[in-house]
């Protein structure tokens, strides 16, 4: 995959729009967060059974990126991106209209395997531009991803609080998405016609080998654990902010992702960093990131609305530095592999918001606020392990290896 997206040109405002199709299409696994209290009292059904709509995206978003995402090695970007688009407009459509519980479940699942686009158009990106170029193209699309992720929960909270309904906010996802619809496609370059057509069927079968890579491994089981953290944070933190402590509703749920977006746009800080200093160390400065903001979380943001923001902007700023350090990490493997290694990455961190997710909402009903803390805290001490024998075991390696060569 030496050059897999070769464009014979782009149009101006390309790459912008490619960023805010990211923040867009992204924002469609996260619109329910601030929205599951409301779903709960809709539907009648507990606040752990309702935590299962999140569940169901973050599952259903990984199973895209492994079995979708690869696609975009072979087939013409145009054709691919409007059956993406068009099939998570028709899933949103159906989760807004959902009966009951089970099939605003079902429905959040189909609608995130389909909504993978951002995924699609970050390599597509990267491959527009010259290389001396990539890196910032690459730190665009980052930014409109962090956009997304925080707005989506904004908008979707002050959407369902002023109509006083959480099914208006998945209609307005769906109306944006067939927008992008007809606009997106139109910028995307023809792929030229490649000399050797590689099978689907071979294509996801090369995922696996990449497996053997050091780097790749150590990258992916550290975001399966802090995104498990950072899901479980927000699957329940509308519940937390729901309890008598503050008595607010889903529209202020959702306002947090403006209040923590000083901390994420930061972030981006973290790529000119990982140059100069390492991956390894960008981690260990996010691990610690982490633990104060689920430090502050579990202590002072039980009762005190500005710990809160604290918290939740030390999040984002963790979790988006570790995300950038990580794929600094995995891209230096291979250029010609970077589409499946970012695949099988991004498999790995939605499977770990999936089951954070679950986690979260399982630790909210056995101990509330602080079980759901504790089971962060727990997930990034864990990685924060892994970091540290992976790194151990490395600089053992080579110092042996200095040994021999004496």
């Amino acid at each position: 995959m030496s050059n897999p997206q070769s464009s014979t040109g782009i149009h101006r405002g390309t790459i912008p729009l490619m960023a805010a199709a990211c923040g867009v299409m992204v924002g469609n696994i996260y619109l329910c967060q601030p929205l599951l209290g409301q779903i709960a009292v809709s539907f009648g059904v507990p606040e752990h059974v309702s935590s299962l709509v999140a569940v169901a995206t973050q599952v259903g978003y990984a199973f895209g990126i492994l079995l979708l995402v690869p696609l975009a090695d072979i087939a013409e970007p145009r054709k691919l991106l409007r059956w993406l688009m068009a099939l998570t407009a028709i899933g949103l459509v159906a989760a807004s209209l959902a009966p009951n519980i089970g099939i605003l479940i079902g429905a959040s699942a189909c609608l995130a395997l389909v909504t993978v686009v951002p995924q699609v158009l970050i390599p597509i990106a990267a491959s527009l531009v010259p290389a001396e170029k990539r890196g910032r193209v690459v730190g665009t699309m980052t930014t409109g991803l962090i956009l997304g992720i925080l707005l989506s929960r904004t908008v979707s909270g002050l959407v369902a609080g002023y109509t006083e309904s959480w099914r208006a906010s998945y209609g307005l996802a769906a109306a944006l998405t067939v927008l992008l619809f007809f606009f997106v496609p139109r910028f995307m370059p023809k792929r030229r016609q490649a000399s050797e057509r590689i099978g689907y069927g071979t294509l996801l079968a090369s995922l696996l080998p990449l497996l053997r890579h050091r780097a790749l491994l150590l990258s992916m089981g550290m975001n399966f654990m802090v995104f498990g953290a950072f899901s479980a944070f927000w699957a329940t933190l509308a519940f937390h902010l729901a309890s008598p402590a503050f008595g607010l509703g889903a529209a202020a749920a959702g306002l947090f992702g403006l209040w923590g977006a000083p901390g994420a746009l930061l972030a981006p800080v973290a790529g000119r960093l990982s140059d100069r200093w390492g991956s390894s160390r960008v981690n260990a400065f996010a691990f610690c990131a982490l633990l104060a903001s689920f430090a502050i979380a579990a202590t002072l943001g039980t009762s005190h609305l500005l710990a809160m923001v604290a918290a939740v902007n030390l999040l984002d700023f963790g979790m988006q530095s570790g995300q950038i350090a990580n794929q600094t990490r995995i891209f230096a493997i291979g250029h010609e592999i970077r589409g499946r290694l970012n695949t099988l990455y991004m498999v790995s961190s939605f499977s770990g918001r999936a089951l954070g997710a679950f986690a979260g909402g399982l630790a909210w009903t056995m101990a509330g606020w602080i079980g759901v803390c504790l089971v962060c805290v727990c997930l990034i001490c864990l990685a924060a392990a892994l970091l540290a024998v992976t790194t151990f075991v490395g600089s053992r390696q080579k110092r042996a290896a200095r040994v021999d060569e004496i």
